[in-house]
């Protein structure tokens, strides 16, 4: 019973990573994308956000909640680990050690970034370019956010491979070979996107 609960709280664990918390990573760095076209371009795209109906729900139910879910099972995880890259230096186990150090990254960057936004605008701040500007006026928050996005792309890239492979969607070792190349892809190009973003603030 016990390992029924378990297994069930995993396969929930990876589902969320992927959907919704993943898909809102991907909407996340789009929006701050558009800081490369100026900040009347970044200001609009963040209002747009901001005015979406149901907006409070969605927050707390598709974002909020799974993503407490997804941090705090995960921390579970990443102390429960049996970590073996030291012993056993292969690729994939250092991928899985490299996902529990980034796991760990993002729980205390995405705390700082949810307070210096997200509570910020609650209490009545204007989460527009010039706010993200004044943070990266500071070269240890550019610092701190470029650790924070490379965490997050890591931890998202292969967490999909992960996903890929509890799920039974790559059985094989040849789909698991295919699924590291396209993931590494993903790493790459959501981590150009995400720095590219940092910098067009500055």
């Amino acid at each position: 019973m016990a390992e029924n609960r378990e297994y069930l709280f995993r396969r929930l664990h990876s589902l969320l990573g992927v959907i919704p918390i993943g898909v809102f990573l991907i909407q996340h760095f789009v929006v701050n994308n558009f800081a490369t076209r100026g900040p009347e371009a970044f200001d609009a795209a963040a209002h747009f956000m901001e005015s979406l109906p149901f907006r409070y729900a969605l927050e707390i139910f598709v974002i909020f909640i799974p993503l407490l879910y997804h941090a705090i099972y995960g921390v579970y995880i990443a102390f429960q680990a049996r970590n073996n890259s030291f012993q056993y230096s292969y690729f994939r186990n250092w991928m899985f050690r490299l996902q529990r150090v980034t796991g760990i990254i993002l729980v205390i960057f995405i705390s700082w970034h949810v307070w210096e936004t997200r509570v910020a605008a609650a209490m009545g701040a204007d989460v527009n370019y010039d706010m993200m500007a004044s943070i990266f006026s500071n070269p240890f928050m550019v610092a701190f956010y470029i650790v924070g996005v490379v965490a997050a792309t890591f931890h998202f890239a292969n967490g999909l491979w992960s996903f890929a492979v509890s799920w039974g969607i790559t059985v094989t070792p040849r789909s698991q070979q295919i699924s590291t190349f396209v993931t590494l892809g993903v790493f790459i190009v959501m981590t150009f996107v995400g720095i590219r973003a940092i910098f067009a603030f500055m």
